[in-house]
């Protein structure tokens, strides 16, 4: 959904949280995976942060010490007209409360989930919505939304992390969007190394000094056995 499009409407609004509402029944109990894990062992070799496009939270719930969320975090909530940052639990819990008839939804299948953590949903014009317990105002999950800019802090932060670091490993990314790929591109300008591990093509591929066809998972636990003695 579009930035713009949630924000000009209380409809769309609902139609975004009745399917955020569903989604988070899933994506809320998501587990790191190896690949997760891999990263966190990688720190012992170097490994100095983690600059992820994701907004599931669980490169910091595997324990990575260094993580810049440029997307944001879909388990946060902010208030578009105060500002003010609620748990998306608790935020789970009011919805749960206003909309008694969605107690018994079914459980969601992998492919009825959104790469953003939501749900598809045929009707929403009954979602009851709820509004900032300060001042009533609009809650949006606190990540960056479909024409919507990353802040500019969070962004100088990643710059930063790229300067202090060698190589600029991307992991399981097409480097679609620009937010991502301009960190490929300003490090391939600063003549470094860049190594893209993904399945298929991307974006990227051109300012790649290697490129790694593979799945994320089993590259990178591939990896860490080469480093351990």
């Amino acid at each position: 959904m579009l930035f713009s499009e949630f924000v000009g409407s209380r409809a769309a609004q609902q139609r975004y949280w009745a399917r955020s509402y569903l989604g988070w029944r899933r994506i809320g109990t998501a587990a790191p995976n190896a690949g997760h894990q891999a990263l966190v062992k990688l720190e012992r070799h170097g490994l100095l942060g983690v600059i992820t496009q994701n907004v599931d939270g669980l490169h910091a719930a595997a324990g990575s010490a260094r993580v810049i969320n440029l997307h944001g975090e879909i388990a946060a909530v902010i208030c578009l007209d105060c500002g003010d940052r609620s748990d998306r639990a608790e935020v789970q819990h009011r919805l749960a409360l206003l909309n008694p008839h969605l107690s018994e939804a079914p459980q969601l299948e992998h492919a009825e989930l959104r790469p953003d953590g939501d749900a598809m949903v045929e009707r929403w014009d009954d979602f009851v919505l709820a509004d900032c317990r300060l001042c009533g105002g609009r809650l949006k999950p606190d990540v960056v939304f479909f024409g919507e800019s990353v802040p500019k802090p969070r962004v100088q932060r990643c710059y930063s992390l790229v300067d202090e670091a060698e190589i600029l490993l991307v992991v399981g990314s097409s480097l679609t969007v620009m937010s991502g790929l301009r960190f490929v591109r300003y490090q391939w300008k600063q003549q470094r190394p860049v190594v893209i591990i993904n399945r298929g093509q991307t974006r990227g591929d051109d300012f790649a000094t290697i490129k790694i066809d593979g799945g994320c998972s089993e590259t990178l636990t591939s990896i860490l056995q080469r480093c351990q003695p």
